[in-house]
């Protein structure tokens, strides 16, 4: 009986510290986040020809998911942080999913209603050192003066 026993704690010994050594080599591993950004017409707060966030801010390793709310929306990115493989626009009315792994702002835009301001960005890892490159990409119309104010946000 005392072996039993003997076996059973060494056994349950084993077990704790094999947990332990799991649950330690799991902590401090972000699991990988996606956010939504709403292509719309038309926002709560009256802005036309927008995306449901101006400003997007995620963890390195995250992804952004923009979904099309009605038809004739895309998303182009304009400018990006250097290392980052920029993406081909995607399609009209299409929802497009992008993993962000480098570092730093990237600049967007609706490539049909570019002119009107719809445009937004995304700070990643809290990295706004591409800020004035982000600052010197073209912009037509209203999205002009809005990229200038958003980037103004990011101080």
């Amino acid at each position: 009986m005392k072996d039993i026993l003997k076996s059973i704690a060494v056994a349950l010994s084993l077990w704790m510290v094999a947990s332990g050594v799991i649950l330690a080599a799991t902590v401090g591993h972000a699991v990988a986040e996606t956010t939504t950004i709403e292509m719309l017409n038309k926002r709560d707060d009256g802005a036309k020809m927008v995306y449901s966030q101006d400003i997007a801010e995620i963890a390195v390793g995250d992804s952004i998911t923009w979904v099309p709310t009605s038809k004739g929306h895309n998303v182009e990115i304009i400018a990006a942080p250097e290392g980052f493989d920029i993406p081909k626009k995607s399609k009209n009315s299409k929802e497009v999913t992008i993993e962000f792994n480098t570092p730093g702002i990237y600049y967007y835009l609706c490539t049909p209603h570019k002119a009107m301001g719809m445009i937004g960005l995304v700070v990643v890892g809290g990295d706004t050192s591409n800020k004035d490159a982000v600052a010197k990409a073209k912009a037509l119309g209203k999205s002009k003066k809005k990229l200038k104010a958003l980037l103004a946000e990011l101080g």
